[in-house]
């Protein structure tokens, strides 16, 4: 039986992770979804349903969805940018949805394409769409600061939040997309917000499980992860992958919390992730090694 989880993970790697890799075959993605789901995950943003074109690493989404063995109690969740990104999503029986508007209006121009009114009025035309029957994660990217607009004030950040939750979203994640948190930066957002959002975290400045370790002493108790910590957004420069999911994972099982998934499993799939892409994975304890793990003797 699965441990029930102290700590809620998120794993984006077969869609952040991927989105940022070369393309892989359906059979592949396939196969690190059911193989991250084996090592204990219960939460996984599995694909994306963008326009192959813009992102082609994420072509074939419904073939993905369409190929893998779904199981009880786990959470399938796809990304979707637009009403038909939605309607897609649908089709192919996810099980929750996330969007994403960033608190960086040049950032959310070079993303979507978007002013950041357009793209709030577009996730309530999605929440519309799905009404009460599948929940919606909103994701507020660079909400630790940007590259163009430098510091964005947290009340600012948590201003939009609100306005997402009041279009229909029923759950926020704050994203730091360009890798500006630091624990200070984390306190200042989570004295406005709460402690009941999500945290997606990057790595671009090495601050990403510091960061994740002050939220958990706040109380926070939920977070995207990345298996090999693979990401990273095309508009930063400099960007760095998500953090790693067996780095958290290790850490959480070191301190006492627990999450559903083992450890050892998971380094199987981050090696495996590391074949697929053709290149080492960042995840330092994918490198390292387990703390447990004895030198031979």
């Amino acid at each position: 039986m699965t441990a029930v989880s102290d700590v809620h993970v998120r794993e984006v790697g077969p869609r952040d992770g991927l989105q940022a890799e070369e393309p892989i075959e359906v059979a592949a993605r396939v196969e690190l979804i059911e193989r991250l789901v084996d090592a204990g995950v219960r939460d996984v943003e599995a694909v994306s349903f963008v326009s192959p074109r813009a992102v082609p690493s994420m072509a074939g989404a419904a073939d993905v969805m369409a190929a893998v063995r779904r199981r009880p109690g786990v959470v399938y969740t796809a990304l979707v940018p637009n009403l038909k990104g939605a309607e897609l999503a649908l089709e192919a029986g996810m099980d929750a949805l996330s969007v994403t508007v960033s608190a960086s209006p040049t950032y959310n121009e070079k993303n979507v394409h978007m002013s950041v009114d357009e793209s709030v009025a577009a996730v309530g035309e999605i929440c519309g769409l799905v009404a009460v029957t599948v929940p919606v994660d909103a994701v507020v990217s660079c909400s630790f600061g940007s590259p163009y607009e430098g510091e964005i004030a947290p009340g600012a950040v948590h201003d939009l939040g609100r306005r997402l939750l009041d279009t229909g979203a029923t759950s926020l994640t704050y994203a730091d997309t360009t890798g500006m948190a630091t624990p200070r930066r984390i306190d200042d957002l989570l004295d406005h917000t709460g402690l009941a959002v999500g945290l997606h975290l990057h790595e671009t400045r090495g601050t990403a499980l510091v960061n994740a370790y002050a939220a958990l002493e706040r109380g926070v108790r939920r977070f995207d992860t990345s298996v090999g910590g693979l990401g990273g957004s095309p508009f930063v420069a400099g960007a760095a992958g998500n953090l790693a999911t067996e780095d958290l994972v290790h850490l959480l099982d070191d301190v006492g919390f627990t999450t559903g998934i083992d450890l050892d499993r998971l380094l199987a799939v981050s090696a495996r992730v590391a074949e697929l892409v053709g290149h080492p994975v960042p995840s330092r304890v994918a490198a390292a090694g387990p703390r447990t793990r004895l030198a031979p003797v």
